[in-house]
């Protein structure tokens, strides 16, 4: 006989999660300390966990924050995460800890966006590599993505559209797969189905003059009538415990050859 509802839905939910992480109930219960009799009652709505222990197998399957409170609501329990907006008094540390981060980083661009690549925060650097957009673009909620990947945006000027946009592409589809938002994916669809990229180059840019090997798939940019190159790395806040801060992602975009560094600092006043 089935405890409850509440824990029918937590049940089918976990099972879920436990499949597309394609571990077995065995290994589940051996990571969170529990059984796989355990937790074969509990997917089956046989038997409602403790609110401890569904905290527990959220973490051995990397449940995203939003979603914990979901589990936790589907097992009858309060949601533990809070989902405080960024512009509340009690984030003003972390907002300002982020604007000097941003500051610092310039005159190399760097940014801030949320779950949806809508653009929290940006730097100077980001606003060179924006310069000339068309307004409908720049009208705030700014998506990155959207920047990005319109044919009206930055995609006629990045001299490696094709590698750059499967890579974006390929991003945002692991996190759909992670995060099972219908927002993130209603963006994805949007700049998936924007014209393929036109792979003609402009011979009259600059391109640099001693090549150098990367290490990492580069963003080739034309600004200026000059190819800047870039190294993107993203960063993400540890263990957070609000779902505004777990879904905020910090991508800055280093220099990958002398030129472009060289370039970027000859900006500074």
């Amino acid at each position: 006989m089935r405890s409850s509802t509440g824990a029918t839905g937590v049940g089918r939910l976990l099972r879920d999660w436990r499949e597309q992480r394609r571990i077995s109930q065995l290994e589940l219960a051996l990571r969170a300390g529990s059984s796989a009799r355990h937790i074969s009652f509990v997917e089956t709505g046989r038997s409602r966990p403790s609110e401890e222990l569904v905290l527990r197998l959220a973490e051995h399957l990397d449940v995203p924050v939003r979603e914990r409170n979901a589990l936790l609501l589907a097992a009858g329990y309060a949601p533990r995460y809070p989902e405080t907006p960024l512009d509340d008094p009690a984030l003003g540390a972390l907002r300002e800890g982020l604007e000097r981060l941003l500051g610092g980083y310039e005159p190399y661009p760097a940014l801030v966006v949320d779950a949806t690549y809508q653009v929290v925060a940006a730097n100077l650097g980001i606003a060179m590599l924006l310069d000339g957009l068309p307004d409908h673009l720049l009208t705030p909620p700014l998506n990155a993505m959207r920047l990005t990947l319109h044919p009206q945006g930055l995609a006629p000027k990045i001299r490696n559209l094709r590698e750059w946009r499967g890579h974006l592409l390929a991003q945002m589809e692991r996190q759909i797969a992670l995060r099972r938002s219908e927002a993130l994916r209603a963006v994805y669809e949007e700049v998936a189905a924007y014209p393929a990229p036109d792979l003609r180059r402009d011979d009259d840019a600059e391109e640099p003059l001693d090549p150098v090997p990367c290490f990492a798939l580069p963003l080739r940019i034309e600004h200026d009538g000059r190819v800047l190159s870039f190294i993107s790395s993203i960063s993400t806040f540890n263990t957070p415990m609000d779902v505004t801060v777990a879904e905020l992602a910090i991508e800055t975009f280093l220099p990958a050859d002398p030129a472009t560094a060289k370039y970027l600092q000859s900006l500074m006043p």
